[in-house]
């Protein structure tokens, strides 16, 4: 086939335009604003439906092209003879690389290397060959001995040359006083040793990067997007100083600094936020009089979006994260195993988590086309509104006096605690949905299986200065904490709290608004008790009474709850209903429904979190 022969697709269509679209989708608003197409990101930055081609875009200079991004997996079993063993399992079934995290760190989740003395690095790397081409990822922890020296130690007494070690340091002062919310010593004073470390590093050959600038621990702690970049911006410019101060020639300095951030299901947002990075750091080399040059930049998936409820789901948020940030550029990724927020993972979580990046590399072969979204409308424009915003927000931290100074003012930890309120009373509202969690609930889920390993808990270290931590959470602890005393109820009485939908009219009546009461009613773990459709109250009363339940829900249409809500209300009501429920809003009709009893109107957008709390108090007080 010659290429004027090629089947254009196409052909047979007439082009389409930007202001097509837009003729389209105003015939569709009918008369609503466009506006009610256009969201907002917690920074406030606005995300429009759709956009026309970026001009003059180009490629955002990071990974190599066509190269695949380190596959790297989590080692943070406590004794280091099984660490070891999962380490080696990991690197014979697709794993790149290890990221071995010590207890105490700002990423170890409860768990990591118990501590760091030369026998533990000897039983950690037992039969682990360093140079053979595999990655390696440390986290030397403040205050529990210097694991990367003594790694670094280990190496020169196997007599391998440390330049030909794929090694990074990851020291990470900063972000881990930060995560503690106290400091051993001002920073000013913890500076130049730590330079020094860094320095006799290098002078010994290892090629690092030696130091992270880690913003995981503003996104774990609910952060926003523009405060986990700005984070990281100074996290790196402050040692990127202390290095300078230390001895070092400013260009060495900068190769000696790489970077994390969080990946997580926002596909949009994550892509944007790790283009956005490399643009940054690319103005601070230039603002040194550096020519700016790729920096390396790993990726985590984000600890906040796992669930312990329906955790099979979290699959599928850390591929669509890997696949954001692998589009993105990301040199090396680590993915959470599904089961982390529930214990330490076994087999197969880390080999499921091992796998998603290799499927997404092998199979769909991402890694073979550099930065995809460059020229992209959306993707740009966000890249550049996370830019602009995120030096703005550096900007202050700076004017503050650097990182340290603006953790000490509680400046940073302010900012982010707002942005966490609102998360918060989204989740509250079920407006950012967390599958399993906060919506299409399993009460009768499978348990899933970790290892018999319990979590560590370390005596925190001697301070001299305090200040707000950036704790780490969870978005769906608020709805599993429901769960769990629903289990507690399970356990020690047989029976869960129960709710009876008490559905009025035909199935088409009441379906939509059952299946809604249903799912509201049980991400709170109270057991919601189905029935056929009633018309006559005495009927729905009698069923109520042999539903053993103290609370119940009225579900129906609005036109069948104009001819019979109020009655089956009157009716509930002196049947015993400890509280009465109506699944829609009350709208006119509210002051005559609750004259009649119902106490409460569940709906889309109302905060089903204070409701299921509430719910539980009633149930338990029955």
């Amino acid at each position: 086939m010659t290429r004027s022969d090629e089947l254009s697709l196409a052909a047979d269509f007439a082009p389409a335009s930007f202001e097509d679209w837009r003729k389209l989708v105003d015939g569709v608003l009918k008369g609503a604003p466009f506006e009610k197409l256009v969201s907002k990101t917690y920074d406030g930055l606005t995300i429009e439906p759709i956009y026309r081609r970026a001009a003059n875009a180009a490629p955002i200079a990071g990974r190599p092209a066509a190269t695949p991004w380190q596959v790297m997996q989590r080692i943070d079993h406590p004794d280091a003879v099984a660490a070891n063993a999962l380490a080696v399992h990991d690197l014979e079934n697709g794993a790149s690389g290890i990221e071995i995290e010590f207890a105490g760190g700002p990423g170890g989740r409860g768990f990591g290397i118990a501590d760091a003395t030369p026998e533990t690095m000897k039983r950690l790397f037992q039969g682990i060959f360093v140079d053979a081409g595999i990655s390696i990822s440390i986290h030397p922890v403040v205050g529990r001995g210097n694991a990367g020296e003594l790694l670094a130690d280990m190496i020169e007494q196997r007599r391998i040359d440390p330049a030909k070690v794929d090694l990074r340091f990851n020291y990470q002062a900063l972000s881990t006083m930060a995560v503690r919310g106290r400091a051993p010593a001002p920073w000013n004073e913890m500076a130049k040793p730590f330079a020094a470390v860094v320095g006799g590093l290098m002078k010994r050959g290892f090629r690092g990067p030696f130091v992270l600038a880690d913003g995981r621990a503003v996104h774990d702690a609910g952060g926003s997007e523009v405060q986990e970049l700005a984070f990281a911006l100074s996290l790196a410019v402050a040692y990127l100083r202390m290095l300078e101060d230390g001895g070092i020639e400013l260009d060495a300095a900068r190769a000696a600094i790489a970077f994390r951030l969080a990946a997580d299901a926002d596909q949009f947002l994550t892509m944007a936020k790790f283009r956005a990075l490399r643009l940054l750091w690319g103005r601070v080399e230039a603002a040194c009089g550096l020519m700016p040059k790729p920096v390396f930049v790993a990726a985590e998936t984000a600890w906040r979006m796992l669930t312990q409820r329906d955790p099979y789901v979290n699959m599928l948020r850390a591929t669509m994260a890997t696949f954001a940030a692998g589009l993105a550029g990301a040199d090396a990724i680590t993915v959470l195993p599904h089961t982390l927020a529930l214990g330490l993972p076994d087999a197969f979580a880390r080999r499921v988590a091992r796998n998603t990046q290799l499927v997404l590399l092998e199979e769909s072969n991402l890694a073979k086309v550099s930065d995809p979204a460059a020229g992209a409308g959306g993707i740009e424009s966000l890249t550049q509104a996370l830019c602009e915003a995120a030096w703005a927000e550096f900007q202050a931290i700076e004017k503050a006096g650097g990182v340290f100074a603006a953790l000490e003012q509680n400046l940073i930890q302010r900012k982010v605690a707002a942005v966490r309120a609102k998360r918060e009373a989204n989740i509250a509202r079920r407006k950012d949905v967390l599958t399993g969690a906060s919506a299409f609930p399993n009460l009768n889920e499978a348990q899933v299986a970790t290892l018999d390993v319990k979590p560590i808990v370390l005596a925190p270290d001697e301070a001299k200065i305090t200040f707000e931590p950036l704790a780490a959470m969870r978005l769906a602890a608020p709805f599993e904490h429901l769960r769990d005393r629903s289990d507690e109820a399970l356990k020690k009485k047989g029976a869960r709290p129960k709710v009876f939908l008490a559905n009025l009219g035909l199935p088409s009546d009441f379906t939509a608004r059952a299946t809604f009461a249903k799912s509201f009613f049980e991400t709170g773990g109270i057991e919601a008790v189905t029935s056929e459709g009633f018309e006559d109250p005495k009927a729905v009363k009698a069923a109520f009474r042999a539903s053993g339940a103290p609370l119940v829900c009225i579900c129906s249409s609005d036109a069948v709850y104009v001819d019979h809500a109020e009655a089956v209300a009157k009716a509930l009501q002196a049947a015993g209903a400890r509280h009465i429920y109506l699944a829609g809003r009350g709208g006119e009709r509210e002051s005559a429904l609750r004259a009649a009893g119902v106490k409460e109107f569940i709906f889309a957008g109302g905060d089903a979190l204070a409701a299921l709390q509430q719910a539980h108090h009633f149930a338990e007080t029955a």
